[in-house]
Order: C-alpha cells, then sequence, then structure tokens
C-alpha cells in the first residue's frame, strides 16, 4: 500500500513539471502566439534557479530567479514575433537552439554542485500517515498544491472574467479586438511573458526540487512534451492538469516497473513518456473537426495593426 501510494505521490511531482509549462503555453497559445522555445526556456531557467539556490541557499529565490530568467527570454521572443513580425515557429525553435548551447555552456561549473538546503519535509501532519492518501497526496512539495490552484484560476480567469474574454478574443480574431480598441500587441505580450515565467518556474522546479542538481540537457524534452499537451488538453486548463499527470504517471510507471524486478529494458522504458504523446496525438489528429473547433483561430499567425 505504501509504495502504490508512493508512485502516485512520484507521479504527481512529475507532472507538475510538465503542467506548470503547459499552462504557461496555453496561455501564450489563448492569445495566438506559438512558443516553440520552451525547451530553451526551461534549461535556462533550470539553470538559473539551481545557481541563484545554490548561492543564496534558498529554493524559493531560486525559484523566482528561474521565472525571471524565463520572464526575460519570453520578452525577446515576443518582441521579435509580436512588433518585427518574425516567425514564430522559426524563433521559438532559434530560442530553443540558444537555451539548449547557453546553458549548456554557462552551467559547466555547476555540474558538481549540490543545493546545501536539501530534503525538506512538507508531510501535513496528520493526513500524510493517512494509508495510501498519505504518501500520494499530503506529503508534496507546495509548488505541487499551487499548480492545481493555478489551473483552477486560469478556468476562471478565461471563462469568467473579462479579461479572459478578451484574451481569448485577442486569438480568435486580433482585427476585430484591434477594431473594438483593445491594444492587441500588448495583450499578446503580456501573455507571452506570463507564459515565459511559468515555463522559468518549471525548469527552476525541475532543477530545484525535482531533481536538486543540474546537469546539461535535464529538461529531456518536457518542453516539447508540454507544447504537445496544450494540443492533447485541446487548450484547456484542467484537461492540461490530467495530461500532465498522465504523461509524469507513464515515466515514472518506467522506473517502478524496473523497481519492482521487470526485466524490460531501461532504453523502452525511458521511451514511454515520450511514445504517449505521440499516440495521444496521433489519435486526436484523425479528427480535425475537433482540432479546428476547439484551437485558437489565429494561432501561430502574425497580427499587422495597420491592414
Amino acid at each position: 500500500m505504501e509504495s502504490y501510494g508512493a508512485l502516485i505521490g512520484s507521479m504527481l511531482s512529475a507532472g507538475t513539471v510538465l503542467a506548470i509549462a503547459a499552462l504557461g503555453l496555453l496561455i501564450n497559445e489563448k492569445a495566438g502566439i506559438v512558443n516553440l522555445g520552451a525547451e530553451g526556456i526551461m534549461l535556462c531557467a533550470a539553470l538559473a534557479g539551481f545557481a541563484t539556490a545554490v548561492g543564496t541557499h534558498s529554493v524559493w529565490i531560486g525559484l523566482l530567479a528561474g521565472m525571471a530568467a524565463g520572464t526575460l527570454l519570453a520578452a525577446c521572443f515576443g518582441a521579435l514575433v509580436i512588433w518585427l513580425n518574425t516567425n514564430q515557429y522559426a524563433t521559438g525553435l532559434a530560442l530553443s537552439l540558444f537555451g539548449g548551447g547557453f546553458s549548456a555552456f554557462v552551467g559547466t561549473g555547476y555540474v558538481q554542485a549540490r543545493l546545501p538546503v536539501a530534503g525538506a519535509s512538507w508531510a501535513i501532519p496528520g493526513l500524510s500517515n493517512i494509508p495510501l492518501l498519505g504518501p500520494a497526496l499530503f506529503r508534496q512539495h507546495p509548488v505541487v498544491y499551487l499548480t492545481v490552484l493555478l489551473a483552477l484560476a486560469l478556468v476562471g480567469f478565461l471563462y469568467r472574467t473579462r479579461a479572459g474574454l478578451v484574451l481569448r478574443a485577442v486569438g480568435e480574431s486580433p482585427e476585430s479586438a484591434h477594431a473594438l480598441g483593445y491594444p492587441v500587441r500588448r495583450i499578446r505580450l503580456l501573455a507571452v511573458l506570463t507564459g515565459g515565467a511559468l515555463c522559468g518556474l518549471a525548469g527552476a522546479y525541475l532543477s530545484t526540487i525535482y531533481t536538486p542538481l543540474w546537469v546539461q540537457g535535464m529538461v529531456s524534452g518536457r518542453g516539447w512534451i508540454a507544447l504537445a499537451l496544450t494540443t492533447f488538453a485541446t487548450w484547456r486548463p484542467l484537461r492540461v492538469l490530467l495530461g500532465a499527470y498522465l504523461f509524469g504517471g507513464v515515466s515514472m510507471l518506467g522506473l517502478y516497473l524496473q523497481s519492482t524486478g521487470v526485466n524490460v529494458p531501461s532504453q523502452w522504458l525511458s521511451m514511454l513518456q515520450y511514445l504517449a504523446p505521440i499516440v495521444v496525438l496521433a489519435i486526436i489528429s484523425r479528427n480535425p473537426a475537433f482540432i479546428r473547433a476547439n484551437i485558437p483561430a489565429s494561432i501561430g499567425k502574425p497580427f499587422y495593426p495597420g491592414s
């Protein structure tokens, strides 16, 4: 019973990285912007968060540093694609490549570093001792619970507030929103900055809490999986949360099977977390009408206010 609870808990923790990044990318795409640079942003933020946590002895300051790094890179991306109207896909790929190379170069001095503030216990007194539920739900880092609240808050924001309606309108028809007097470019930039901050938080969470260390390329494709999650979830926050825990669970299931003595090559088990999104997206893509009914109409398209 204890082992199953620990497995579920590890699934939630692994899924949190994907959920935070995917919620940030969902905000971008709701405004009509596709950011393929999530992988690079998360790598730079992971390094910034880890280096700051090592220097300040504070994981929380490290998380803030990761968010700041993500926001800075997202600002550069936003300036290029929103004001200069560069191709969103090419610019995002360039950002991803830059983040991978820059973090590898700058992070060489932190490969052997260790966080001096290791292993704080976040167990909730009383609740953490409940069989199965305790290890699964009540021994998580606060960021795990904040991620669930973030998804719920995003649902309320997008579908219950005027600002959320304006954001979705910009993603559906920026020309119409502009004609009504809304500052489309500034709204899109704010969405990109918010998405970058969340991708930065995801990267910093990975390097300071989930696996408190820094190694080159440690994001390991999670930025791309987060991008796939937005399509899997048909741009709905709660579905993003569900999909993140599903894909996170697939990755942890492989480790669990190895620990129980299942004789499966580790390479095959490592492939599961990447194979699952591909299979799901292939299934979803068989119904183009369903995708068209949910995807923001202006996603990936530049906006020219003078046209």
